[in-house]
């Protein structure tokens, strides 16, 4: 008989280890905001990603602008890029964003843009929770949540009309699924949209999805092979030397691209829209 995956398991086991992982750097860092020192480097990689045309980011809008008027509720807000998009299309936007850090350049940005229609609260999603919005997003912003039922049920109980949610969609055969399948054995090497759409599958909710292109996202480089595989490790919690070096060195080294003065990893993932409307 088939095994049957239990998605939601498999979601809080990877978010588990995710978060052991930055449990150890936080214990180097005395408990500081883990983004202090990255917000602004985030915020400008947000930039150059968005100078690039995205048909999800206008699909969102388009639903904004049948809907005049609309309140939106936007779940670990980041920098705001997602929240000053869509402030200029609705009546008012709540920006719910955990790190004071991101919460400060997001601020910065809001002043610069002439934003004043959006009220940021700090606080992580689904604890904080929210009075109803027309509509909801979550942009990337799910991957720290060990029960992803728990978030999605919370993410519709405060949305009238549209709950939109953007995750990664990896290469189901990429070098990090190959990676991931000789050590842990499955070929998931964090929380993504295949098993959030199983976890909704599971849960009786079906939604509908729109994928972005492959190509999209820019492709990670490393200056040889060795940083190369001390960042795969890093990714997968390993440190020192481990049965899988030989493995993962050979994986890199038939993956990898070399291009003057640097590797460039493969372009394996793509970003999923996830969305699905409120029943009145």
């Amino acid at each position: 008989m088939e095994k049957i995956t239990d998605w939601t398991k498999l979601w809080r086991e990877l978010v588990e280890r995710q978060e052991r992982g930055r449990a150890k750097n936080r214990e180097k860092e005395s408990g500081k905001d883990s983004w202090i020192g990255k917000a602004r480097s985030f915020d400008a990689s947000v930039r150059q990603r968005w100078a690039r045309p995205d048909p999800h980011r206008d699909f969102i809008l388009s639903r904004l602008a049948a809907h005049p008027g609309a309140t939106v509720l936007d779940i670990g807000a980041g920098t705001g890029a997602w929240a000053i998009l869509m402030a200029r299309q609705a009546e008012k936007v709540t920006a719910i964003e955990p790190s004071p850090e991101m919460i400060r350049v997001m601020s910065e940005n809001l002043e610069k843009e002439g934003i004043d229609n959006v009220e940021i609260i700090q606080g992580s999603w689904p604890e904080i929770g929210a009075t109803p919005h027309d509509f909801s997003l979550c942009s990337h912003a799910m991957y720290g949540a060990p029960d992803l039922q728990d978030f999605i049920r919370a993410m519709t109980q405060a949305t009238r009309q549209t709950c939109f949610m953007l995750l990664r969609a990896p290469n189901h055969d990429g070098l990090m699924a190959k990676a991931a399948m000789r050590i842990w054995g499955q070929p998931n090497d964090s929380p993504n949209f295949q098993i959030a759409h199983g976890v909704m599958l599971q849960t009786g909710l079906y939604p509908n999805v729109l994928m972005e292109d492959p190509g999209a996202w820019t492709p990670w480089t490393n200056d040889n092979l060795e940083e190369a595989l001390s960042d795969m490790k890093r990714r997968f919690g390993l440190s020192g030397s481990t049965d899988h070096d030989d493995f993962l060195s050979d994986l890199l080294k038939s993956g990898l691209t070399f291009d003057r003065d640097h590797y460039t990893w493969p372009v394996e993932v793509r970003t999923a829209l996830v969305y699905w409307k409120i029943s009145p």
